[in-house]
């Protein structure tokens, strides 16, 4: 488990955390998601001890990381978003080293058994040297994994990897996450809708929102957008979505496919449907458009600085 109150962290004069407070509970996968720069890295370096803050608490698997630093350790594992890796060595050489740092009195089960759960036990002897890109990630994240930790701390795992090597990563972090707390850290938005329980938006050393990623599409959006599509000719059918009450910004694009939003507990798509058939269109589709947490991010985070520039927080 992770407790985070009021944490703030400055670089001289810049804050890179500004007060945050989040928690993460055991069996959940935690996203933590910003842009480049705005905290989750620093967040996660003092999560795992690297660093102390400058004010705050930090209580990680019910051990404070500035006071009880080396228990809050013990209980993590970390993943940086640079591996630190020795490439000489082979795979389980290099478990085995990282397993007599931990002083753990069986390193070599560990080892292998850690190797399975990444599928990189067919590689254990090979050098970590000749590894592609995706397989030191699992690596990687077979080091953070091998002393059992409570909390796992992964920052940016699928950076860099081709689409399979992505799809193994998340495999991995979908398996851990059940019984441990995972906290999550990425910019690519369409990977915390796909592995994680709850989602943090962070920007500019504030967390902007927090829920999950259903809730945060219906509470930040509050609509559902529609694609329209019929048979030949679709010359006017926008203006016949238009005058179905409910219906709203509605577009179309060059393949004559109309888009249109309705609001949340508003469901129109029946009477659009019937103005549409009898206005004399044959309609041969009508889906929801999914609003990616992309859209969500860009709102929440404009929102924030337009309220910021409204009370004058910056000019």
């Amino acid at each position: 488990m992770i407790q985070v109150n009021g944490l703030v962290k400055d670089y001289g004069n810049r804050r890179a955390l500004n007060s945050i407070s989040f928690d993460a509970n055991q069996g959940e996968i935690v996203g933590f998601l910003g842009p480049n720069g705005a905290g989750k890295t620093t967040t996660m370096r003092i999560l795992s001890g690297y660093m102390p803050p400058s004010s705050g608490e930090a209580i990680v698997a019910g051990y404070d990381v500035v006071e009880e630093s080396l228990e809050a350790r013990k209980r993590v594992g970390y993943l940086p978003e640079t591996v630190p890796l020795y490439e000489d060595m082979t795979a389980l050489e290099y478990l085995r080293f990282m397993g007599d740092l931990r002083q753990l009195p069986n390193a070599e089960d560990r080892a292998y058994e850690t190797l399975e759960m990444v599928n990189l036990e067919s590689r254990a002897n090979s050098f970590i040297g000749t590894y592609s890109k995706g397989m030191r990630q699992r690596i990687g994240l077979a080091q953070a994994l091998l002393h059992r930790p409570e909390v796992i701390i992964l920052d940016e795992p699928t950076i860099g990897l081709d689409p399979a090597q992505v799809v193994e990563i998340r495999n991995v972090i979908r398996e851990i996450g059940k019984d441990r707390t995972v906290l999550f850290s990425t910019h690519i938005l369409s990977e915390a809708q796909q592995i994680c329980d709850r989602v943090l938006i962070i920007n500019k050393g504030m967390i902007v929102a927090e829920d999950t990623p259903e809730n945060l599409h219906s509470r930040v959006l509050g609509a559902e957008r529609v694609l329209l599509r019929v048979r030949g000719d679709a010359d006017g059918l926008d203006a016949t979505v238009k005058k179905v009450k409910g219906t709203r910004k509605i577009t179309t694009n060059k393949d004559d496919v109309v888009e249109f939003e309705f609001s949340a507990g508003q469901d129109v798509r029946p009477l659009v449907a019937k103005a549409v058939v009898q206005a004399g269109y044959e309609l041969i589709e009508m889906r929801p458009i999914g609003v990616s947490l992309e859209d969500i991010f860009l709102q929440l985070t404009e929102e924030k600085d337009a309220v910021k520039k409204r009370s004058g927080g910056e000019k």
